[in-house]
C-alpha cells in the first residue's frame, strides 16, 4: 500500500497506453437515489436498493437465458419490478423522472481534473460500459466531458453485458490494443473481478469501500477510493 493505493504493476515496466472506464467511476449515481426518496419519502431508499440490485440481475439473467435487452430497457423493467416489490405507485410521471435521471448524471468531483492529468500524460481514454451508447453520450454532455474520451463503447454492441469476456473484448477491438496495454477502471467489485479474470490490468475505483468479491479471482492490480489515486498510480 502506498498513499492509499495498492501497488501491483511496476511503473518502470508498465506498457499501459489507455484507460477504459466503467460508467460509475465517472458518473455519480447518487442523485437518482435522492430523487427516489423525494418522490417516495420513507420508501425511496428501499426502492433504490431493490432497483439497483434487480438492474444487474436482469442483465445477467437475460444474457444467460438468451433474451437480450439493452440496459435502458433493463433499467425500466427493473424499476417496474422494484416499485411492485416495495409497494409504491409508479405513476407515468414518476417513472419518467426516475428513468431520465439516468440521462442527466454529473461527474464525481475528482473526475475532470483526473482525466485531464491522464490525457496530459499521454493516456488514451475510453468508456467500456453496460450503459447504452445513448446513455453514455447523454451523460458525457450532462457532465461537461465532451471531447475527453477517444472511444465510447457500450456492451450493447455485442448484445451482452460485463462480466462476459465478450463484453470486455469490445474495448480491445475498438482501441486496437492488447489486454496488457489497457487499464480497466471498475466501480463494482464484480466488474473488477471480471476485468481481472479477462486479463486487463485493473484499478478498482472503490468509492463505497466495499470488500472484494469472492469469485476465485486474484486481487486487482490497484485500488483506491477515487480517480486521483489512479492518476498517482499511473503517473
Amino acid at each position: 500500500m502506498r498513499d492509499g493505493v495498492l501497488i501491483g504493476i511496476d511503473a518502470g515496466t508498465s506498457v499501459i497506453k489507455a484507460v477504459a472506464f466503467d460508467a460509475f467511476p465517472i458518473f455519480d449515481p447518487r442523485p437518482v437515489f435522492v430523487m427516489a426518496e423525494e418522490l417516495y419519502p420513507g420508501k425511496g431508499t428501499e426502492l433504490s436498493n431493490e432497483w439497483r440490485g434487480r438492474q444487474f440481475e436482469y442483465c445477467w439473467l437475460r444474457v444467460l437465458s438468451g433474451r437480450y435487452a439493452d440496459f435502458w430497457q433493463v433499467t425500466a423493467d427493473s424499476l417496474n419490478y422494484a416499485a411492485k416489490k416495495v409497494k409504491v405507485e409508479l405513476t407515468a410521471d414518476k417513472r419518467e423522472r426516475l428513468l431520465n435521471a439516468y440521462l442527466t448524471l454529473k461527474a464525481w468531483p475528482d473526475v475532470k481534473g483526473s482525466l485531464e492529468s491522464l490525457r496530459a500524460n499521454g493516456y488514451r481514454l475510453a468508456f467500456l460500459s453496460n450503459f447504452t451508447a445513448r446513455m453514455l453520450e447523454a451523460n458525457i454532455r450532462s457532465a461537461g466531458l465532451e471531447g475527453m474520451f477517444e472511444a465510447v463503447v457500450s456492451t450493447d454492441e455485442g448484445r451482452t453485458y460485463k462480466p462476459d469476456p465478450k463484453a470486455y473484448r469490445l474495448g480491445l477491438d475498438r482501441l486496437k490494443l492488447t489486454r496488457e496495454e489497457v487499464l480497466f477502471a471498475a466501480f463494482a467489485g464484480w466488474d473488477a473481478a471480471g476485468a481481472k479474470a479477462f486479463g486487463y490490468p485493473t484499478f478498482w475505483v472503490n468509492r463505497a469501500g466495499q470488500p472484494a468479491e469472492e469469485l476465485g479471482v486474484g486481487g486487482v492490480d490497484a485500488e483506491g477510493t477515487g480517480l486521483a489515486e489512479m492518476v498517482k498510480y499511473l503517473t
